[in-house]
């Protein structure tokens, strides 16, 4: 996975790659997927969710860029891979999942693979402020516009990855890098992810 679908595509962070190649990621998926573990695309974990193709894991924490001893948000911890690449990389990591189920199947696969993240259920638009400010917040959910609530988290130099754009349609990755004098946004990559749901399960626009 590392060589043929990070390497290749052009992922050239030594700390993210080693990460990735780390963190088991078959504890990640559902049993019944543990053979397409690696494959070069997502798979869905139920509840409307997936875990994503390994290369955007790899691209937005490369984007984030984290360091030993942040502190920083995983929106939309789904099954908590994100979240355990982060920690593997010696972030102090909180998530927040919409889900209550998978919350606790989140919980459950970061506790099993040895990692230590702290995951709440939670509407993911308002982050989790009592933790602030983080030097890094990736959201693994499109929204149609970029949360107010998770660029006033982020400290100053901190960066928020997201997709903007709607979900299931063409969105783009940004970089959102919160400043002195306000937040600068920097377009990446056209990509595909489920939607940021407010908990009434609407989608963020609405």
């Amino acid at each position: 996975m590392v060589h043929t679908q990070l390497r290749a595509r052009g992922i050239d962070d030594a700390a993210v790659l080693r990460a990735m190649g780390a963190v088991p990621r078959e504890r990640f998926v559902l049993e019944a997927d543990v053979a397409m573990a690696y494959a070069d695309c997502p798979l869905s974990i139920g509840h409307g969710a997936t875990i994503s193709q390994p290369y955007i894991v790899a691209l937005m924490t490369a984007l984030a860029q984290v360091k030993r001893g942040d502190r920083v948000l995983d929106v939309g911890t789904g099954s908590g891979y994100q979240a355990a690449v982060l920690a593997e990389l010696g972030a102090e990591v909180f998530g927040i999942e919409l889900v209550d189920a998978l919350t606790a199947f989140a919980s459950r696969c970061l506790e099993k693979a040895g990692y230590t993240v702290d995951v709440r259920t939670g509407d993911g638009h308002g982050g989790r402020p009592e933790h602030a400010p983080y030097a890094a917040i990736v959201c693994a959910a499109a929204a149609e516009e970029v949360p107010a609530a998770l660029v006033e988290q982020l400290a100053v130099g901190g960066r928020l990855v997201i997709p903007i754009g709607g979900a299931w349609r063409d969105a783009t990755l940004k970089v959102v890098t919160r400043t002195e004098d306000g937040p600068t946004v920097a377009d990446t990559i056209g990509v595909r992810f489920v939607p940021l749901r407010h908990p009434d399960h609407s989608l963020s626009s609405k």
